[in-house]
């Protein structure tokens, strides 16, 4: 584990429970349940690997058990970069009407995080490694920025456990490094990265 900001000890000082839940469906996901994916890649052709699907079905439906739930968050945007500066902070149906009446396309977009519960969002991360980046610098922060969370946590796969799934899973110690390589304060946003192994 690695708290960027003081993530970590901003959640166990003010919503220790909330720590307590993940932790707990840590500790309850059966990873070699989820081993179940026949692999067609040809250094690994026929060999059993964990599925990321399924890793994340079981993050997914004991989060739900214990009340953390999808969140969304929706906006509008277009190509004029200065409309955009100018309509960012306004509240979503403003910001259409606001680029519409300027004679621009109003596209409309969105951030979701997989799971939200008082103002601690979590990301279980076992998709391909662009996302990590994504949700670290951009989903956590925009949630952030956006006064929804306080913290945002990326729980994903431990080297040795990505070694068993399908290529171009993100590991824990890649995410590390990239997110310390961008110095103490990138992104400004308070970050509990997980590393999770069976």
């Amino acid at each position: 584990m690695y708290s960027h900001l003081n993530g970590h000890e901003h959640i166990l000082v003010h919503k220790p429970h909330l720590w307590d839940d993940i932790e707990e469906t840590i500790s309850v996901v059966d990873a070699e349940a989820c081993r179940t994916k026949v692999s067609r890649e040809k250094t690994m052709r026929g060999k059993l690997l964990f599925s990321p699907t399924q890793l994340n079905a079981c993050f997914r439906s004991e989060l739900a058990a214990l009340g953390w739930q999808e969140s969304r968050t929706y906006y509008w945007v277009t190509a004029d970069h200065n409309l955009v500066r100018r309509t960012m902070d306004m509240p979503a149906e403003a910001q259409k009407r606001a680029i519409e009446d300027a004679g621009e396309e109003a596209i409309r977009s969105y951030n979701q995080t997989d799971f939200v519960k008082d103002r601690i969002a979590v990301e279980v991360q076992m998709g391909k490694y662009a996302f990590v980046a994504y949700d670290l610098f951009v989903k956590h922060m925009a949630f952030f920025v956006g006064d929804m969370i306080d913290v945002g946590v990326e729980i994903l796969p431990m080297k040795a456990l990505q070694a068993e799934m399908s290529s171009g899973v993100p590991y824990y110690e890649g995410a590390l490094y990239d997110l310390i390589r961008q110095g103490r304060g990138v992104p400004a946003v308070p970050l509990v990265l997980v590393g999770i192994s069976p």
